[in-house]
């Protein structure tokens, strides 16, 4: 070893007690560090105590477990690698380290690159935008489609080329830990969206599943592997609906430990816990890429959330109205943390990234099996970002950490199962165009959007996030070019979910980004005050324009205490035939009960759970028939014939039928019938109920 070699690691005197020995802890050092980590360690936990039960889910097929087995396994091993963790961050923490260099601070994004590029960028992302956010509304219905998927093309080719440049510039800006105060915040909100969690209430009809199959779960502490909606686990399973997610088992499993409803189990104790993950897991991804203000930038991105709701396919619609729905804690806690997991690998290279990326991807699965269309859309805008600037090896490992498990586990599945048949999922496909509105919205919010869309990759922090943010983008407006989706569901067969393809970014984060815009050249008070003023006109016009999330039109009803997201009637309605000591047979009510019921209990068994899943059993044959035509009578939409109602009641195998006391019509039919009145509830939802005699 030479002299220099000598000189350059030698500290100077009393250096070495300065630079790695560990000054003695204030008061309350240990808890302001723990505040600080609080929002990492809480979504880094949940996403391994997840993947753990989803592995575990999986495994017990083999061996045919029960749930609550498997759930008590779950909690054994979690609390042995809890302590295990809490082991090791002990030591870590009470662990002499080299005191860290430097932050370096973030340029302002723009900052070098062509002003001819740039210019060019910026017109191009404002034509995008603004086209794209007018499309379809009164103002601009002469716009053809043609002329933002162009814009945005080229925007999105020249960002992706500024953010490269920018990335093989120079050395990466050191990402500032959380402060205790920003994470304090973070923790505030995330409790104050848990609570607000509990009395929102949007009647959503894929619960008849999603809380229907947990409340199976809970009462018999089985998995229903075949149809446990229009027969007792006897029919074939849906072919959309794979038994890879373990959430609803989860929730299920849940109740029948502590004895509670499963409803109960997933609408007052998972949900909350739900909603402060998700809430975490945004502040995490935007304090990552945003460059400045990132409390300002996290504010804008929940108001975002909860102001822009209404739409069936709104980010916000998807968050606290149907968290609990796999679906939903995944575009709204597994995208922006893939993001940041991603953001890490690529940074650092650690094993620990790559651990919490296949993790992760894990979780995904057990939320949903969109996971394997998302997760491969989102993995390829990263990777071709990073093969971009020459990390393909990165980009190969990363990939198939977070795609392995979702697309094995749907393989797997159909190989076991047989072919999936995706018509059960939805009934209808959106182009480019009708794409960008259900879930970027229309108007003066469409246009933000778009905003975010096109300009977030130059706002957001040097080096990997932006790059990454570039890569989204470009795969997004690639999608957006007219013939795009219908080539892939072409391809895929799944052209009925591909309206979720912009689930692939993280578009609250990249709202919030927005105010995070500097003014380089302008005055201090002026580069102060941009963000804020950006920030108040944004939530404005979220305030102004949009619907809110709990607003009626967004099929939400809010109460003054913790309810099941339930039109309360009907759930009392449900529960009060439930009580009933009924002959044997199927149920025949009105829809809205009879879907209602399934949730109360999986022991009342009825004619038609809901019409929407007819689509897996073949709509023109009798068995559907029957069933939508028993509805319309229960229904009071239709007035068959006794012949018709007779003949179909014998078919399907109705024991009882239960009407409204306005339906005279079917009051009379049912005593015609031969059933007998053996129950009458008074209003509101005056009711009456006939049973098969004999």
């Amino acid at each position: 070893m030479s002299n220099a070699d000598h000189v350059a690691v030698a500290p100077r005197p009393g250096a070495a007690d300065t630079a790695t020995e560990r000054p003695p802890s204030p008061p309350g050092g240990l808890l302001r560090a723990l505040t600080a980590a609080a929002p990492a360690v809480i979504t880094d936990a949940g996403v391994l105590g997840f993947a753990l039960w989803t592995v575990l889910y999986h495994a017990a097929f083999l061996f045919a477990l029960r749930p609550s087995v498997t759930f008590l396994i779950w909690v054994a091993g979690g609390v042995l690698l809890a302590g295990w963790w809490s082991v090791r961050a002990w030591r870590r923490w009470s662990t002499p380290r080299p005191a860290a260099g430097p932050t370096v601070p973030d340029a302002t994004p723009a900052t070098g690159y062509p002003r001819r590029l740039l210019l060019a960028v910026v017109a191009a992302g404002l034509v995008a935008a603004v086209t794209a956010g007018l499309a379809n509304t009164p103002a601009g219905d002469a716009i053809s489609w043609w002329i933002p998927a162009a814009a945005g093309a080229v925007a999105a080719v020249g960002v992706m080329l500024m953010t490269r440049r920018a990335w093989l510039a120079g050395p990466a800006p050191a990402a500032p830990a959380p402060t205790v105060p920003q994470s304090a915040y973070a923790l505030l909100v995330s409790v104050g969206v848990a609570i607000s969690s509990l009395l929102i209430a949007r009647n959503t009809p894929d619960d008849v599943y999603y809380v229907g199959k947990s409340t199976w779960v809970a009462e018999r502490d089985i998995v229903p592997l075949n149809d446990f909606l229009f027969s007792e686990n006897v029919l074939p399973a849906m072919g959309s609906q794979p038994p890879t997610p373990s959430i609803e088992v989860f929730t299920g499993a849940l109740g029948h430990v502590l004895g509670i409803h499963g409803a109960s189990a997933t609408w007052y104790l998972a949900l909350p816990v739900m909603a402060v993950l998700a809430i975490l897991a945004l502040w995490r991804l935007t304090h990552r890429w945003a460059p400045r203000r990132p409390v300002l930038a996290f504010s804008v991105a929940v108001a975002y959330l909860y102001l822009v709701a209404g739409a069936d396919a709104a980010l916000g619609t998807f968050h606290l109205p149907r968290l609990y729905e796999g679906k939903g804690m995944f575009v709204s806690a597994v995208i922006p943390l893939m993001w940041l997991y991603l953001t890490e690998w690529f940074d650092t290279r650690s094993r620990r990234s790559l651990l919490m990326v296949f993790a992760l991807s894990v979780t995904a699965t057990g939320l949903t099996t969109t996971s394997a269309i998302i997760l491969p859309l989102l993995v390829g805008a990263a990777g071709l970002a990073m093969l971009l600037v020459g990390r393909v090896r990165d980009a190969v490992i990363g990939g198939l950490a977070a795609v392995a498990y979702p697309v094995g586990a749907i393989v797997v599945s159909r190989l076991v199962l047989g072919g999936m048949n995706a018509t059960g999922a939805d009934d209808a496909f959106f182009d480019a165009e009708y794409t960008y509105r259900r879930t970027l919205m229309i108007g003066i919010v469409g246009v933000i959007s778009g905003l975010a869309l096109w300009f977030g990759p130059l706002l957001a922090r040097r080096r990997t996030p932006a790059l990454l943010a570039a890569g989204a983008t470009l795969t997004m407006s690639v999608l957006l070019i007219p013939g795009v989706l219908e080539a892939l569901g072409a391809a895929s067969g799944i052209s009925v979910v591909l309206w979720r393809v912009p689930w692939l970014l993280a578009l609250p984060t990249l709202i919030g980004l927005l105010c995070t815009v500097d003014v380089p050249s302008a005055t201090r008070a002026l580069r102060v005050a941009v963000g804020p003023v950006v920030a108040v006109a944004m939530v404005a016009s979220f305030a102004i324009w949009a619907t809110p999330m709990w607003s009626p039109v967004s099929w939400v009803e809010t109460h003054d205490r913790p309810t099941w997201k339930l039109p309360q009637q009907r759930q009392r309605i449900a529960f009060w035939i439930s009580e009933q000591d009924r002959p044997a047979g199927l149920l025949l009510a009105p829809s809205v009960i009879m879907r209602t019921s399934l949730i109360v209990t999986s022991r009342v068994r009825v004619v038609l759970p809901r019409d929407f899943y007819l689509v897996e059993y073949d709509r023109n044959s009798d068995f559907a028939k029957d069933r939508l035509l028993l509805a319309r009578f229960a229904d009071g939409r239709q007035q068959p014939s006794k012949a018709e109602v007779e003949a179909a009641v014998q078919r399907v195998g109705v024991g009882t039928i239960c009407v409204y006391h306005s339906n005279q019509y079917a009051r009379d039919m049912a005593v015609d019938l031969g059933f007998q009145e053996f129950a009458a509830r008074r209003g509101p939802g005056a009711m009456t109920c006939y049973g098969r005699s004999g």
